[in-house]
């Protein structure tokens, strides 16, 4: 199953290509921030942002608390395990 995982953006990779750098439970990946960088919320803005990441994207922005419950749940059903062995079997890119 693909679900939409909580991450927090660590730093930008390219902001000419609009990927940044993300940590999902405890793995660091690129991700493209294109579906979340407008005029109000530059890329420069998305360091420390929780979001979620599905398929390489950073789909939309949430706040910490709904992160971390987000989270909880997907531990607590054996999904996170999934998710995260997913991410480091497939290779890094944006």
């Amino acid at each position: 199953m693909c679900l939409g995982v909580p991450g927090r953006i660590t730093a930008i990779d390219d902001a000419a290509s609009l990927s940044a750098w993300v940590e999902v439970a405890g793995i660091r990946r690129k991700v493209s921030v294109a579906c979340i960088v407008d005029a109000a919320h530059p890329i420069e803005a998305c360091v420390g942002e929780w979001v979620l990441v599905h398929v390489g994207f950073a789909m939309s922005r949430i706040d910490e608390a709904e992160a971390e419950a987000t989270l909880r749940v997907l531990a607590e059903i054996g999904e996170l395990a999934v998710e995260r062995e997913a991410m480091l079997t497939t290779e890094a890119t944006a």
